[in-house]
């Protein structure tokens, strides 16, 4: 089974009388956060309450609710007398999430190496036809296609972790740097690059080898991440300081 892209959720909206013993805050969020996720509503832009709560045919009260869920994801940011934006991440904030999220890739990669034999092979199957899609997706140019495809591939070894905790941290930091890699989704940063990585982290996990597996997902993320920088993505201060005087 195609694993959910919790990053990539659809819209509820119109399908509001339809659901049953779900708080009306949750499906309001569900929105937002889906056309946040989608570009809809792109960083910097003010959400405009009374709009949300008229299209969604909802009290503002609903509304409000879910824009403090969303602010406390990290989604969205209230400003006073201004009123909630969606976020617009800096570069030492996305350097931060990178990090993190190389760590929790390297240890999901671990994880994963060291399931059962049926289990791996398994996962193996789905991973296998990700790197097929991918490699279709780079061929035909289609740069969504292969980032939402490489998003598939890295959250199938996240579940198959088995680690709830990991799942959720996983996906808090994933739909934040997506508002980041918004702008670049028309961009091929690497796909080439990238999909021979992910090859080698599917031999590491056909070998079981948990220790190579690791090291390779943590260093793939990190790879991503200095491909994001020749594509156009802020450096830190700090960083940018630095750069300014040494060559490449």
């Amino acid at each position: 089974m195609t694993p959910m892209l919790p990053w990539l959720t659809e819209s509820p909206a119109g399908h509001f009388d339809t659901v049953r013993d779900v708080p009306l805050s949750k499906l309001v969020r569900d929105d937002m956060l889906a056309l946040i996720l989608k570009g809809v509503l792109v960083p910097g832009q003010r959400i405009n309450e009374p709009d949300v709560a008229s299209r969604l045919q909802v009290s503002r009260v609903p509304v409000r609710e879910a824009l403090r869920e969303l602010e406390s994801s990290g989604l969205v940011i209230s400003r006073k007398h201004s009123g909630v934006f969606v976020r617009q991440l800096d570069a030492a904030e996305v350097r931060d999430l990178y990090q993190m999220r190389g760590l929790l890739d390297g240890f999901a990669g671990r994880c994963a190496a060291r399931l059962p034999q049926a289990q791996r092979e398994t996962l193996l199957t789905l991973l296998e036809a990700s790197v097929d899609a991918m490699l279709q997706a780079a061929a035909q140019h289609e740069v969504q296609r292969y980032y939402s495809e490489n998003l598939r591939f890295h959250w199938a070894i996240v579940e198959a972790a088995g680690n709830q905790q990991l799942s959720e941290t996983y996906r808090g930091i994933v739909q934040k740097l997506h508002l980041s890699r918004l702008k670049n989704l028309s961009q091929d940063v690497g796909m080439k690059a990238s999909i021979a990585e992910h090859v080698e982290i599917v031999q590491a996990l056909r070998d079981a080898d948990a220790e190579r597996c690791e090291a390779l997902m943590s260093h793939h993320v990190g790879d991503a991440y200095q491909r994001l920088h020749k594509a156009g993505l802020p450096q830190p201060a700090a960083a940018a300081a630095t750069e300014s005087v040494t060559p490449e």
